[in-house]
């Protein structure tokens, strides 16, 4: 069924008139473009704009003063795909089976019938890409995908003009640039192979084989050897087509770039997600020892630096006033994730979370409240915006926005917070339901936090991350107590029932 049919497209060439600056009209002709800036795994506490001390990361910090730095930004998971496919889709991915960690040979886990984020600018004259890590699955079924052909259904078939894309991620096979759904560099006489089943035979693996490794892993991770690193999964084949994880940064900031330029005679969206500073950590040579952290924290300044490219070329091309860059992360952080890259032993100081509790996985804080930036220099007004506001309300927001209306059946929970967005005064949310790595939720008001009873361990011991499971209820102060230490709870009975019931009426189970 085609996506835009039965629904109504108002497009004008200002989309919103009377809220910005006075000279805007004069300013700005036709729409800006946006490029969206997807982190993986850095924390609320990792760029120095949000408070680090020990590490810089100017170019965040440069798009932070000319825009509007959240405090209380919110990724929709703890965990990568979930918030991926939230982002990408206006629902919040616990409603769905199949929205966990993807494995390399998921099928595409966003369907073509699907309304997205990419069909939302498309439909507004877009043009339309995206560049980085994927992670949301390839072909039709987990495991049947044609690697050696097209592989359909992918990014197309869900808005996007333009793919250039890791299958996964960097510690899963296969580990091959997608251009376009089909597999960059590949020679037909070497065809490529995977599995998440059993190894090919004769092929060498982390577990069976650690001489050939050049980093080896701490947990996990001990499967196929690709580039003298072990990754989950196995793979032979496509030896030409192998990437080089020296040269992911480079090659997706290379593309992204492309995209632009190629792109700058008519308006453009870029959904530009970074691998860093995802596992494995492996920066460029040019950024190594730079961050006196090791491969995590030369990893942010890789990452920065990817930033800065972007920003350098918006300003050669003329186009930093009539874009609008929006900077966050997947979900919060996470030190050792599976790899000896010593990043707990030289963090010093550093708190990639900030004052926060807990990190990638968890239900805490950590877990989801990541850095925020939207900068749109000239039109939106510098500042900080403490609101409560989630990536889940991309696509709300920017429906108004662009004066699109969307599918009744699109964007469940998506809601339009665009006054608060682009800092003219605008609340943010009045609820948040948010997961953690094993579904449990919480919820929160943007004063109080109410964490549900959960099944699982309390703690990550792989990755030793407070996971914020209990078997009893959980409420924190947020107002007075970001670091959620004290449970109030037992002293607040009312606030308990209130968010309880809150969350079961938008779990559908009241």
């Amino acid at each position: 069924m085609n996506k835009t049919a039965n629904f109504l497209i108002f497009i004008t060439a200002i989309p919103i008139s009377g809220i910005f600056q006075n000279s805007f009209a004069q300013k700005q002709t036709g729409k800006p473009n946006v490029i969206f800036i997807y982190a993986d795994d850095i924390g609320y506490g990792d760029l120095s704009c949000n408070g680090a001390k020990t590490i810089k990361t100017p170019n965040v910090e440069k798009l932070a003063k000319q825009g509007v730095r959240f405090t209380n930004m919110h990724s929709p998971a703890a965990t990568c795909t979930p918030s991926r496919y939230a982002l990408l889709t206006g629902e919040y991915a616990w409603r769905r089976e199949g929205t966990g960690i993807a494995t390399g040979d998921a099928g595409s886990i966003i369907r073509p019938e699907r309304y997205t984020l990419a069909d939302l600018f498309k439909n507004a004259g877009f043009q339309t890409g995206v560049v980085g890590k994927w992670h949301l699955g390839l072909g039709d079924k987990t495991g049947t995908q044609n690697w050696n052909g097209h592989i359909t259904p992918g990014p197309s078939d869900i808005g996007f003009d333009y793919s250039f894309i890791l299958a996964a991620t960097g510690d899963r096979v296969p580990c091959v640039y997608v251009e376009n759904e089909h597999i960059v560099n590949l020679d037909s006489n070497d065809p490529i192979a995977v599995s998440y089943e059993k190894n090919f035979e004769g092929e060498p693996t982390g577990k069976s084989n650690p001489e050939l490794l050049k980093m080896h892993p701490s947990q996990g991770h001990d499967m196929s050897i690709v580039n003298g690193i072990s990754r989950i999964g196995f793979m032979k084949g496509g030896k030409s087509a192998l990437w080089k994880d020296e040269e992911i940064a480079d090659v997706i900031t290379g593309k992204a770039l492309s995209f632009i330029e190629k792109s700058k005679g008519k308006p453009f969206f870029l959904y530009f997600a970074t691998h860093d500073v995802h596992v494995p950590r492996v920066p460029n040579p040019r950024f190594v020892g730079k961050s006196g952290m090791g491969p995590r924290g030369d990893a942010i300044i890789e990452f920065d630096w990817s930033v800065g490219e972007v920003m350098k070329t918006l300003e050669r091309l003329g186009l930093e006033k009539n874009t609008i860059v929006i900077l966050t992360s997947d979900n919060g952080p996470v030190v050792d994730d599976g790899y000896k890259d010593r990043a707990v032993e030289l963090l010093g100081k550093h708190k990639p979370a900030g004052d926060l509790r807990g990190g990638k996985y968890s239900s805490f804080e950590g877990g989801t409240r990541v850095p925020g930036i939207l900068s749109w220099p000239g039109t939106v007004k510098p500042g900080i915006m403490d609101e409560l506001l989630c990536q889940v309300d991309m696509m709300a927001t920017f429906s108004k926005f662009l004066k699109v209306k969307l599918p009744s059946d699109a964007a469940p929970d998506s809601e339009n917070h665009l006054n608060a967005w682009f800092n003219i005064g605008g609340r943010g949310r009045k609820l948040l339901v948010l997961q953690n790595v094993y579904n449990n939720l919480s919820i929160e008001d943007g004063k109080w936090k109410f964490i549900a009873p959960g099944k699982g361990a309390a703690i990550n011991v792989a990755t030793n991350t407070e996971l914020g499971i209990l078997n009893q209820d959980q409420l924190y102060d947020l107002s007075t107590d970001i670091g959620e230490k004290l449970n109030v709870a037992g002293q607040n009975p009312q606030i308990v029932d209130r968010l309880r019931t809150e969350l079961n009426k938008i779990k559908g189970t009241n």
